[in-house]
C-alpha cells in the first residue's frame, strides 16, 4: 500500500514531524478498505508517530458557497483513533494541496463532524508549503487537586507551578504546565508507564510542559508526553500549541506565541498559534509548514 510521508510544522525548512499520510480516495491494493486494526498498524509500520487517512466526504460542500470538495480525515496511532490531530491536519491540507502550480491553494478537511476551511501557500523553503487553518473551540479551566496531585510528581515538577497549571480542551483535555527555565524543560524524563496510568485514569490526553522567557515575547518552548495514545513525546502538538496560546491570551494578553518543539528528539518544530477569538470558546489560526516527501510501500 502506498503511503505518502509528510513533515509536518518546520523549522526553518528542517525537522518537522514525519507523518503518514494515506490517500484512500484511491484503489489500493485489492481495493478493499481498511480496517481501523489494519490502520492502527500503519504507523509503526510508516516509521511515524501518527498517520493521516484521507476520503471522499459523503456530504461534500457542507453548505459552504464556495461548493469546494469536501475530503474526511482521519487520525490513528498505533494505540488507536484520534477525535482530531493538529499536525496531522496540517501534513493533510500540505498533500492535498501538493500540485504543479503557484499562488493559493483552499482545501476543506471535515475532521471529527467540522469542517476545517485549509488555506495552502509555496513555502519560503524550497518544496515546502504554508498551511493555515483554525483551530477551536478551546474550553481552559483550572486544575484539579486530583490532577496536580497525580501528575506532577509523575513529571517530577514542584507544586510552585500550581497556580499557572491549567487542563485545556481541543478534541481531549491535555494538561498544559509551565517550568521556569529551558533547562528543567531540557532535563524532563517522565517514566511513560506511570504517565500513561495517571492520564488514563484522568481522562487526559497527556501533558504539555512548556517555558517562556517571559510575557513580553510571542517565542514558547515546549515538550509534549502523551504515552497513553503510543506517544512516549510528540515532535510537534499542534492542537497544545493552539490551546497554551488560547490561556496565554487570558493570563498575559499575548496575542501569538511560536512554540518550538521537537529538539530533544532531533526533530525541529515550529507551530505559530494566533488567537482570533475568545468566546464562547477561543478561536485560533494556526501556522505550520509542511514538505510532502516520498512514498513508501508498505505491508499492513
Amino acid at each position: 500500500m502506498p503511503v505518502g510521508i509528510v513533515r509536518a510544522c518546520l523549522r526553518d525548512g528542517c525537522g518537522g514531524s514525519p507523518t503518514a499520510v494515506v490517500d484512500e480516495r484511491r484503489p489500493a491494493g485489492t481495493g478493499s478498505p481498511l480496517t481501523d486494526a489494519e490502520r492502527r498498524r500503519v504507523p509503526a509500520r510508516a516509521g511515524t508517530s501518527h498517520a493521516v487517512f484521507l476520503s471522499y466526504d459523503p456530504s461534500p460542500g457542507d453548505g459552504h458557497a464556495n461548493a469546494r470538495p469536501v475530503v474526511s480525515a482521519r487520525f490513528f496511532t498505533t494505540e488507536g483513533e484520534l477525535p482530531a490531530c493538529g499536525h496531522g491536519t496540517v501534513a493533510a491540507l500540505a498533500f492535498l494541496a501538493a500540485h504543479p502550480g503557484h499562488g493559493e491553494h483552499r482545501v476543506d478537511v471535515r475532521v471529527s463532524g467540522r469542517v476545517i476551511e485549509g488555506r495552502a501557500v509555496h513555502g519560503a523553503s524550497a518544496g515546502s508549503t504554508d498551511v493555515t487553518f483554525a483551530a477551536g473551540p478551546i474550553d481552559v479551566r483550572e486544575p484539579t487537586p486530583q490532577e496536580l496531585a497525580l501528575l506532577l510528581p509523575v513529571l517530577e515538577l514542584p507544586t510552585t507551578v500550581a497556580p499557572e497549571a491549567r487542563v485545556a480542551t481541543l478534541g481531549r483535555p491535555r494538561l498544559l504546565v509551565p517550568v521556569s527555565a529551558r533547562s528543567a524543560l531540557a532535563a524532563l524524563t517522565p517514566d511513560p508507564a506511570r504517565l500513561a496510568a495517571a492520564c488514563d485514569r484522568l481522562g487526559l490526553l497527556g501533558c504539555f510542559v512548556h517555558h517562556s522567557p517571559g510575557p513580553d515575547t510571542d517565542r514558547v518552548t515546549a515538550r509534549m508526553f502523551a504515552p497513553s495514545i503510543g506517544v512516549p513525546e510528540d515532535i510537534a502538538n499542534v492542537n497544545s500549541s493552539a490551546c497554551l496560546a488560547a490561556h496565554l491570551l487570558t493570563r498575559h494578553g499575548t496575542p501569538r506565541i511560536e512554540v518550538d518543539m521537537g529538539d530533544a528528539l532531533g526533530c525541529p518544530s515550529t507551530i505559530t498559534a494566533t488567537v482570533r477569538s475568545t468566546s464562547p470558546g477561543a478561536m485560533v489560526d494556526i501556522t505550520g509548514s509542511a514538505r510532502v516527501g516520498q512514498v513508501r510501500m508498505i505491508f499492513v
